[in-house]
């Protein structure tokens, strides 16, 4: 397997960037309707996708953009207490199905254990995206369980599946 490598968002990236919120369908089911295709440059010139509450990489495989991972702050009560960082991912569709997602999600949660005291890295995904729920275990989640009607997607309120990755989980083997 080529090294994956996660890596700033540049200047060049914009134009991927701009593809998934221009392009339906090109995140799969995660696709909310169109929104500013200039947000992402006003977003990289505000602060280059590394923000205090949420940021961005760009996911990397043979020097050549796959997509991006992302993550945010969020808490369930005391924000200062019980904060936890939710992550999500997107591939091209050609860069899907090679073992990249679940290296790159495995990565920015060893990125994020190692460069934040935060406890907790939680991710969720649709009941009917198999690859991603077998990515997620295979990066070190585990499930936690079914959330229901999360999400307002395609005209009705569907259900969601949680996992998270406790900073003291077992970190998979990224060579395997």
């Amino acid at each position: 397997m080529t090294a994956i490598v996660l890596r700033p968002v540049t200047e060049d990236d914009l134009a991927l960037l701009r593809r998934f919120v221009t392009e339906p369908g090109l995140v799969g089911l995660d696709w909310g309707g169109f929104t500013d295709p200039h947000e992402p440059a006003r977003r990289f010139a505000a602060d280059g996708y590394l923000g205090g509450t949420s940021s961005r990489l760009i996911v990397e495989r043979e020097q050549v953009a796959t997509g991006f991972v992302a993550w945010g702050r969020r808490h369930f009560g005391n924000p200062e207490t019980t904060a936890y960082w939710e992550i999500g991912i997107a591939l091209l569709p050609e860069w899907r199905g090679q073992g990249i997602g679940w290296r790159a999600q495995a990565m920015l949660c060893d990125y994020l254990f190692t460069h934040t005291p935060l406890q907790r890295v939680q991710a969720g995904t649709h009941p009917e995206n198999i690859a991603e729920q077998k990515s997620l275990v295979k990066a070190g989640f585990q499930r936690e369980g079914v959330i229901r009607s999360c999400e307002f997607r395609a005209g009705r309120w569907r259900d969601g599946h949680l996992y998270s990755r406790l900073r003291d989980d077992p970190a998979p083997d990224l060579r395997s």
